[in-house]
């Protein structure tokens, strides 16, 4: 099945074999030497020099594990979209004070809104989805770091974004800055990733009843002994070791971000062609693209028929389902790729 969704994605032949390799035990040397490995490839990746930390869980886990650690006194959570809302009711569900500054889901989260909104209230911690995969937008990360105070932490959601897009954490001022392996990483589900700037870590100390499993406390603990807090996922470690070796060596950072935005551009000049984009354009993501229906087509039937030919797209999310349909082309897509899978769209639907 040539898997064209928000992800999972596809998995080159070289990362599977890699999945295969010996069992070691966590607490071992060997385990060591490849967190060693890992961690600055990760650092890399990220454009930071903050502590990278490695979760044995899915991203949701860490959008937990962030707002857990951080959020001292009130936050705001940042929503467009449907990621956006799941962060708010993370941080709800887990007894923070919080507040939901919301646009519209086609919309961008506007950086005077934020300063507006900060100055009414005290804030401490704000959150953010960079790439909202519900509606394919790309909120304005760095011009939103810039209108917030400095000891007003921004916490944001990297996942569909990573490794795909530009992030240079760092000098965009992101305080925790998370993501997982099942996207633009080109990996299988099972690990999740979390870098926290020294205020965050800061910050995390200040904080009580942060629970066991995403304590920034283990995480620092543990990473001082070169290992995970509780056993990972041994194998997708050999991978994700072998696949950072390819995107920052073989590939090359800007190779593979020309690359997205090659995807995207192909992506959104079809669509405006056939229907039309979802989101506000000069927001619109790289990695994956949101079709506004404005044909009224049976998105269904679109997905079940392309599927009989070996392509599976996804529909819209949640409310957006019939509204809209969405094409993935992250990780290791090439755009040859993406243009037989847009003519099979067209010969499906008769355009």
């Amino acid at each position: 099945m040539h898997l064209f969704i928000p992800g999972p994605v596809e998995v080159r032949e070289e990362v599977r074999k890699e999945l295969s390799g010996e069992m070691i035990g966590h607490r071992s040397d060997e385990f060591s030497d490849l967190y060693d490995e890992i961690i600055p490839k990760l650092k890399e990746l990220m454009q930071t020099e903050n502590k990278v930390f490695i979760s044995t869980s899915s991203s949701t886990g860490l959008l937990e594990s962030s707002v857990v650690n951080c959020v001292r006194d009130r936050c705001l959570n940042l929503v467009n979209g449907a990621f956006g809302e799941r962060w708010h009711k993370i941080t709800k569900l887990n007894g923070k004070n919080c507040d939901k500054l919301e646009k519209e889901w086609s919309k961008p989260i506007e950086p005077k809104d934020v300063e507006e909104r900060v100055k009414e209230k005290s804030y401490d911690t704000v959150t953010l989805v960079h790439n909202e995969s519900s509606t394919a937008l790309m909120n304005p990360v760095e011009e939103i770091s810039k209108v917030l105070p400095d000891d007003v932490l921004l916490l944001v959601d990297t996942v569909s974004s990573m490794g795909g897009i530009d992030i240079p954490v760092d000098d965009w001022g992101i305080d925790v800055c998370l993501f997982g392996t099942q996207k633009c990483l080109g990996l299988p589900p099972g690990l999740s990733f979390l870098c926290a700037s020294e205020k965050a870590i800061t910050r995390s100390q200040e904080v009580t009843n942060k629970g066991y499993y995403f304590n920034f406390d283990n995480f620092i603990k543990y990473d001082s002994k070169s290992q995970t807090p509780t056993t990972p996922n041994i194998p997708l470690l050999y991978g994700l070791n072998q696949q950072l070796d390819y995107i920052l060596e073989d590939e090359g950072l800007e190779e593979r971000w020309n690359r997205h935005e090659k995807l995207g551009e192909i992506a959104r000049n079809w669509a405006k062609e056939y229907f039309d984009i979802f989101p506000t354009e000069e927001y619109a993501s790289n990695t994956l693209t949101a079709i506004k229906n404005t044909e009224d087509i049976d998105v269904g039937n679109l997905i079940k028929e392309l599927k009989k030919d070996g392509y599976l797209i996804s529909n819209g999310y949640g409310k957006l389902s019939e509204k809209s349909f969405r094409i993935g082309h992250m990780a290791e897509r090439k755009p040859k790729e993406l243009k037989e899978l847009l003519v099979k769209i067209e010969e499906t639907l008769n355009l």
